[in-house]
């Protein structure tokens, strides 16, 4: 049976507005510029330029941050934007409102630069790739016809931007039948690639990085064995042997092993090793390469001291000045002369609903824009606040404790928000250009009970792993005993995590001769 009934419940629903807000937090400077030029091409009442509305954003920390009017969290509840239809709204009190009092035009960048400080484009240096640079080498191969040149080329064709062809012979022979119709074979493949190996940089073409090291190691005694000494040669020699038999041993640092293999004392396994430290694991690293991306780090955000106070700037170089397009202004007066002399028609109205649609979310997106550069100068704000020690004397050891919520309580925002502007943006200091997440650190108590962040303690970790005896480096054990002898209680495994966290390997592997 059926009936009806009411009901009522509470939804939290996010705005277009507030989505809108979401995505362009967590992008960064780098990227604003391009999302803005996606923005005024889909919208035509969007427009770039300069405007006499001398309104500007924050630019300087005298900047003013207590305007708390745009500051909504994006985590609370808003009521929900209903779709607007033509006989939903005022038109009259619409034009009104918007031609007396247009606030979507202002300057989004400040235009105190001075001449010296015009921006420069970077020169983009014309080069020939590292594959181009292996096929003009192609011709000093004497190749018996055009079928091996292009056997020559897939196998040059398949090595990848370290300069390793890491790409099996079978599925290269596959290739070649698909793509250039030829028939070949393993054995062929591999006369060809042998000649390829001997191609400058030496090391290039190898499987693996045991055959990179062989291969730089036959070059220097071939090619370089009339500047050779019989020391030299000898120590070569050596250093071709362990790489050869002893690998496995190599790479591990059993240096007491290798000593007892190859009957040699300290000194000459210290010599041979220094050969091999001279090689290149990577020969393709000094060649350009046009499939590998250069990714140019944009600080968000610059931190200057100035006699002792410090100075906070937003970067807004990449965000141009916006407005929405005269053209567009003048119909909306159009319309409102010809409504009071009643030649409005209706199809002048249903334009005027699509204008006004465009305008309105030419305007959501100019607030966005500033609500953005508000919400990131506050949290900036507050984080050079928490971390003002740091910020005037770059000593790690004085950053305190901080997560999210701590700033999300001193700016009056939500966690989330916190979140977006930290991840991904970067501030530039006197002491060199640092990621806003890395500020953010668990606590850790100390013997005496003070609290102090994690990273202070992977600064010390650090710091005595650099000045530990290489020849006999502190095991983690022996970290957690040094660093509790510091005042710092924390385990083993702790030390043990702090410690892949910073990219440092165990004790075996920072051993040296």
């Amino acid at each position: 049976m059926l009936k009806q009934s009411l009901s009522q419940k509470m939804l939290q629903k996010l705005s277009p507005q507030q989505i809108q807000l979401m995505k362009l937090l967590q992008i960064p400077t780098a990227t604003l510029d391009q999302r803005i030029k996606e923005e005024l091409e889909a919208n035509p009442a969007l427009d770039e330029g300069e405007e006499t509305d001398e309104t500007e954003v924050f630019g300087s920390s005298s900047s003013s941050t207590d305007d708390d009017s745009n500051d909504d969290k994006l985590g609370e509840t808003e009521i929900e934007d209903i779709p607007v239809r033509e006989e939903e709204f005022e038109l009259d009190d619409y034009l009104n409102d918007y031609i007396e009092d247009d606030p979507s035009s202002y300057k989004l960048k400040v235009n105190n630069y001075s001449a010296d400080e015009e921006e420069k484009t970077i020169p983009i240096a014309v080069e020939d790739t590292f594959h181009e640079y292996l096929e003009q080498q192609l011709g000093m191969l004497e190749l018996e016809d055009d079928r091996e040149i292009q056997i020559a080329q897939q196998i040059i064709g398949s090595i990848d931007d370290d300069g390793y062809l890491r790409r099996e012979p079978v599925a290269i022979i596959d290739d070649l039948v698909f793509s250039r119709n030829i028939i070949t074979n393993e054995a062929e493949i591999e006369h060809l690639l042998r000649k390829i190996q001997r191609f400058d940089p030496p090391g290039v073409g190898s499987r693996d990085l045991r055959e990179c090291l062989l291969l730089q190691l036959s070059y220097k005694m071939e090619q370089e064995k009339d500047e050779l000494t019989d020391d030299l040669l000898y120590r070569l020699r050596l250093s071709y042997k362990i790489i050869e038999d002893y690998f496995n041993e190599f790479s591990k640092k059993h240096y007491q092993k290798l000593q007892r293999y190859l009957n040699i004392n300290e000194v000459q396994l210290k010599e041979a090793i220094d050969e091999i430290l001279k090689l290149n694991p990577k020969p393709a690293s000094g060649y350009s390469s046009n499939s590998r991306a250069l990714h140019y780090i944009v600080p968000d955000f610059t931190i200057v001291n100035r006699d002792g106070e410090l100075e906070l700037t937003l970067n807004s170089r990449n965000a141009p000045d916006l407005r929405v397009n005269d053209q567009y202004k003048d119909m909306l007066k159009t319309y409102k002369d010809n409504k009071k002399s009643k030649r409005a028609e209706k199809k002048e109205k249903e334009a005027i609903v699509f204008i006004k649609q465009k305008i309105d979310s030419a305007k959501w997106f100019i607030d966005a824009i500033r609500q953005r550069q508000q919400t990131m100068y506050k949290t900036m704000y507050s984080i050079m606040q928490y971390q003002y020690e740091y910020f005037k004397t770059g000593d790690q050891k004085t950053l305190k404790p901080m997560i999210l919520k701590d700033i999300a309580d001193i700016t009056g925002l939500d966690i989330s928000t916190i979140s977006r502007v930290a991840n991904s943006k970067f501030v530039q200091t006197e002491f060199g250009t640092k990621r806003l997440k890395d500020f953010f650190s668990e606590s850790l108590q100390t013997n005496n009970g003070e609290e102090v962040s994690t990273l202070e303690v992977k600064k010390i970790l650090t710091d005595i792993i650099e000045e530990e005896n290489k020849r006999k480096p502190f095991s983690d054990e022996k970290l957690k005993n040094i660093l509790r002898d510091k005042g710092y209680n924390i385990a083993r495994r702790t030390v043990a995590k702090y410690r892949e966290q910073l990219n440092i390997p165990v004790a075996r592997l920072r051993k040296e001769l």
